[in-house]
């Protein structure tokens, strides 16, 4: 496990109750739509890859036979057994695993879904490898992130403000290096679905330090006019909001 990895089950594991109630994680909008693009079957076996508190996994689980959901953080998993238990989702399976060594056999899952997970990746490459590696032909590959616009100016702010808000977070890709990077791993990109959430500021600065917290602040506070622009940016309620950007894609394995 790399320290990338190693910092994430840090931080993961100091917030794990707040991800079990968290309203981006289980925004049903999203989580449909996730669903609506994976075209599950009853006979499906799906593979849930950074689950988190299994979010994704709950919303797969009616449609299909089986979910297996996986993450490097053990606190995570137990927050996910406990709404499992009070959900009464039988077919659900919490597993310790790391993206980057998916413990499963060549093509053994129908589907497999990463939501809101693989900007924490140390190496996205290697994660999508096995990713692609454990789906079989035919199956169905659906990732949701944080994105960024195709502008380079957003693309630098927002992956700062994130590393600042998570110092586990790696990169956010544009919609452009999605369709890239799937279609370099063998998958066909169907779909590629960038979309926004206007949040507040202090979105970003839940359970972080006070040193980055001044840091998020000063870097929202600067910000020119065209620059608040880009992003969206208007003070409501007494705060600053912006746009957060995210990306949805749809790709399937030949």
């Amino acid at each position: 496990m790399s320290s990338t990895e190693e910092r994430a089950q840090q931080i993961f594991g100091e917030r794990a109750a707040f991800y079990t109630t968290s309203k981006c994680h289980s925004d049903p909008e999203v989580l449909g739509r996730v669903v609506e693009m994976a075209r599950p079957t009853p006979d499906a076996r799906a593979l849930d890859v950074a689950t988190g508190t299994g979010h994704t996994a709950f919303a797969l689980a009616p449609h299909v036979a089986e979910v297996i959901a996986t993450d490097i953080t053990p606190q995570m998993l137990a927050e996910g057994e406990k709404l499992r238990g009070q959900r009464g989702i039988p077919n659900v399976v919490f597993q310790l695993a790391d993206a980057h060594d998916l413990p499963y056999a060549d093509g053994e899952f129908d589907i497999v879904a990463c939501r809101r997970a693989a900007h924490h990746f140390s190496d996205i490459h290697t994660a999508l490898a096995e990713m692609v590696r454990v789906l079989r032909p035919g199956g169905r590959m659906v990732i949701d992130d944080r994105s960024v616009a195709e502008d380079d100016f957003v693309d630098v702010t927002m992956n700062r403000l994130d590393w600042l808000h998570d110092e586990s977070h790696v990169r956010q890709y544009r919609p452009s290096e999605w369709a890239r990077l799937l279609t370099e791993h063998g998958l066909t990109v169907e779909v590629v679905e960038p979309y926004t959430k206007h949040r507040p500021v202090s979105s970003l600065t839940h359970q972080v330090s006070a040193a980055n917290v001044a840091e998020i602040h000063k870097i929202m506070q600067n910000l020119s006019a065209e620059e608040r622009k880009k992003m969206n940016v208007e003070e409501k309620d007494g705060e600053l909001h912006h746009d957060h950007f995210y990306v949805m894609v749809g790709s399937v394995k030949g």
